[in-house]
Order: structure tokens, then sequence, then C-alpha cells
């Protein structure tokens, strides 16, 4: 059994992804809130800002995600938070 296994059957809260589905006109203030919220270089940040829509945050609970989410907005990019897909539960 993985970790992330370990972590599906023990978790009670569903983990919600961060997706970035437009920068909006204020790209380099987009950037820099995407390097904040995940920690990559300028030029990996630049990228995944892009080539929206870009999952920036995955697995991470609603209340992360709600507030990066708000912290992407706020720099003029447009950004939703949706339920991190199911994954095939296999009964034991």
């Amino acid at each position: 059994m993985t970790d992330e296994d370990h972590f599906w059957l023990v978790c009670d809260d569903v983990p919600h992804e961060v997706v970035l589905t437009d920068a909006g006109l204020r790209v380099l203030d987009v950037v820099r809130a995407v390097r904040r919220l995940t920690g990559l270089s300028l030029w990996r940040g630049k990228a995944l800002a892009t080539r929206a829509p870009a999952v920036v945050l995955a697995a991470v609970p609603r209340e992360v995600a709600e507030a990066a989410a708000a912290i992407l907005r706020d720099a003029g990019g447009k950004a939703e938070v949706r339920e991190h897909p199911e994954r095939d539960i296999v009964e034991i």
C-alpha cells in the first residue's frame, strides 16, 4: 500500500485542486502569485501561468484551495476550485 492509497483510506475531507483558467491581463502578477503558492522558479511559474487552464495545486484541503484561488484572482487571473478527481477504490 502506498502513501497515497493510505491517504485516500483515512481522509475524511475530499481533496480539491486549484485550476488557473486564465492568466488575464496582468500576467506578471499572476506569475508571482503562482510562484508564491508553488515555490516554482520564475521560468516555470510563467510556463504554468501561460498554458492555462493548468492545475496550480492538487490534493489540498478546501480551505487551502479557496485561499489559493482568491490569491490568484486578486492578482488578476481567473481561478476555480474543483474537487480532486475520484479514484477507483478497490475493496479488500
